[in-house]
């Protein structure tokens, strides 16, 4: 009985054993099938389309739907700027990392000391796809016949500055928007503005401005805007002294001059233009760009590199296909499928931006375009700077752009984009309510109801209604957000029916002293001077007169100056002055994006949406990360 006893016991405790070995077999089971799975479990895929690259040095690029000329005077936004730039080269060229400028046509140029003379000498080795050289006159007649084009040149306001091309009243043009549709609104060319007082003993007190200019070259009277007559050369401001030498006089001086001219629509263009004008793209243009037209179609359009292009031997890239896509949903589909290299020029849905945001080969780059309210300065309160400063210092813009722009923005801490100046606007609530205070309005008591004005577009109303929260939370102001349609807020913009209102530019270029005026309008742009101890002191100086600063120079104003000592290298920026006096304040900068395949390199987004296609090389060694992996 005893033994049984114990062989029961035994039983017992060899039967809880293979229990526990059991449970700690089907543990181990488990853990291990665990550890298969999740080593099973696919990767994150770096990029959102993997595929192989072409055989050849073949760039295939999707940048909106097809373009619609080829005549770079023309061209005012992708896809025709990316083809013109393709197929004409100007004086200089845009480095699309640094946006500085780079040689083109012309090796070299030299300025006069007030950066109003410019003299570009031309490359011997330029010339034309039928083999003839590219010469000074060239230019002369290109240039000539963007000024009788007028208005209907692209960006014709970029001629502003040249001597004999005074930039003549814009007028709105008749735009069918509907609700949802976000407008860009012409820059302070029609406001007529009083001349304020000079500022005594008051440094906050509004300085001189005067938006009548009355020097020689205006084209505008009290009846409205006069009738061009006919160009003559002698007449403009350009000349070619001989094949190889060109000469542009500027009215105002601009140290940036070179950075303008790199721009489409000043590439000249062969002959009297005749090939522009037939309803179908003419594919046998003659060009002088680093590429030619091989072919064109309801496919797209093919470029070849051009092997009689000055600088063809640096130049990689054999073909470029152009391949217009109605929707960015179809680029997308396209790209995925491995049919194109890149996307750009595509307005993707919220959604889509949110599922491409962790790929390596989604781009998002500012847009060299502002967001922005215009103040009515002439109206008080809004004459006192410490008012502007304040009402511009109170708004949280990283608030703007993360809720009511869902990321799709960048905050705006200076006036451009891409500025030369490391000064910010200042964001201080607590600041906001001390300058508001010495201008006479303690915790915004006896402040008048602000009128702010906006376009009938959703984004934009719900962003004046946050700002005016802001105004009220932080400075105790109200706001009446009063919409509009384009028409009537351009009308009330003219006439000063307004405290401030929300307009918005884009700068075509990387030039300051052009994207100044694009902002405030020729002969308005702000301006620094040289106070005392030749120290920098902001002014906004009276068109077409000079600024006596205390240190008793004087200079022609209307654009940055010289320091005291008047030297080049110390040439200082106009947007110190802009953020001195806040007649405008800065909101947030557009963003756009794109796709690269990894396999594409020299392909280089920029806020000018302006990528070379002279530096893109095509690694056709590349493999997709899932064939590297078996491999």
């Amino acid at each position: 009985m005893g033994n049984k006893s114990v062989q029961i016991n035994n039983f017992s405790r060899c039967g809880w054993c293979r229990g526990l070995l059991f449970l700690l077999l089907c543990l181990s089971s488990l853990i291990f099938l665990s550890a298969c799975t999740e080593l099973k479990q696919p990767e994150a895929e770096p990029f959102y389309a993997e595929t192989a690259p072409p055989a050849k040095q073949e760039f295939r690029w999707s940048n909106g739907k097809a373009p619609k000329t080829f005549d770079p005077a023309l061209a005012s936004a992708p896809p025709e700027t990316d083809v013109a730039r393709a197929l004409f080269e100007g004086l200089t060229n845009t480095d699309a990392i640094s946006l500085k400028e780079t040689a083109g046509v012309a090796e070299k140029w030299v300025s006069s000391d007030n950066f109003k003379t410019w003299t570009f000498y031309l490359r011997e080795d330029a010339k034309w796809s039928n083999g003839k050289a590219v010469t000074a006159q060239d230019f002369v007649r290109s240039w000539r016949r963007l000024a009788e084009m007028g208005d209907q040149a692209a960006h014709h306001n970029l001629l502003s500055n040249i001597v004999g091309l005074p930039l003549q009243k814009i007028e709105t043009p008749d735009i069918s928007v509907d609700e949802n549709t976000d407008i860009l609104l012409n820059p302070m060319t029609n406001r007529t503005l009083p001349v304020l007082p000079q500022p005594q003993g008051n440094s906050n007190a509004p300085l001189p401005q005067n938006g009548n200019n009355q020097n020689s070259n205006s084209n505008t009277t009290a009846q409205g805007p006069v009738k061009a007559e006919p160009f003559v050369q002698e007449q403009l401001g350009f000349v070619a002294e001989t094949e190889r030498i060109l000469k542009v006089l500027l009215i105002r001086p601009d140290k940036d001059f070179p950075k303008l001219v790199a721009h489409p629509v000043f590439s000249p263009i062969y002959g009297d233009a005749k090939q522009f004008e037939s309803a179908r793209l003419d594919t046998t243009i003659v060009t002088n760009g680093a590429f030619r037209i091989a072919a064109s179609g309801s496919d797209g359009l093919t470029l070849d590199r051009s092997e009689i292009y000055w600088n063809h031997e640096a130049i990689k890239i054999e073909r470029v296909r152009f391949v217009p896509k109605e929707s960015a949903e179809a680029a997308l589909e396209a790209y995925r499928r491995g049919e194109l290299d890149a996307v750009t020029n595509a307005h993707f849905a919220p959604l889509a931006l949110k599922l491409l945001s962790p790929y390596q080969d989604f781009r998002r780059t500012p847009h060299s375009g502002l967001n922005f309210y215009e103040i009515n300065f002439t109206k008080p309160p809004f004459t006192d700077r410490r008012v502007r400063q304040a009402l511009s210092s109170a708004i949280e813009r990283e608030r703007l752009t993360e809720s009511e722009m869902e990321g799709t923005t960048q905050p705006a801490l200076t006036f451009l984009p891409f500025g030369q100046s490391n000064q910010r606007i200042l964001q201080d609530k607590e600041k906001a309510r001390e300058l508001l205070e010495e201008a006479g309005f303690p915790d915004g008591l006896n402040f008048p109801v602000i009128r702010l004005l906006v376009n009938r577009n959703d984004i934009q109303h719900r962003i004046a209604r946050s700002v005016a929260r802001m105004w009220k939370q932080n400075l105790n102001l109200e706001t009446e957000i009063i919409v509009k349609e384009a028409s009537e807020l351009e009308l009330a913009r003219k006439t000063g029916d307004f405290d401030l209102i929300r307009r918005g530019v884009v700068f075509p270029t990387a030039d300051e002293p052009a994207n100044f005026r694009a902002i405030f309008g020729p002969g308005n742009e702000p301006v620094l001077v040289t106070g005392e101890a030749g120290q920098a002191e902001p002014r906004i100086a009276e068109p077409g007169k000079t600024v006596e600063s205390n240190s008793n120079s004087s200079v022609n104003s209307v654009v940055p100056i010289l320091p005291a000592d008047e030297s080049a290298d110390s040439f200082v920026t106009a947007e110190e002055a802009a953020i001195f006096e806040f007649y405008a304040i800065p909101l947030y900068f557009p963003v756009s994006y794109s796709l690269v395949k990894p396999y594409v390199s020299g392909f280089d987004l920029n806020s000018l949406d302006a990528p070379s296609l002279k530096d893109v090389v095509i690694d056709n060694e590349w493999q997709p990360h899932k064939v590297k992996s078996e491999s």
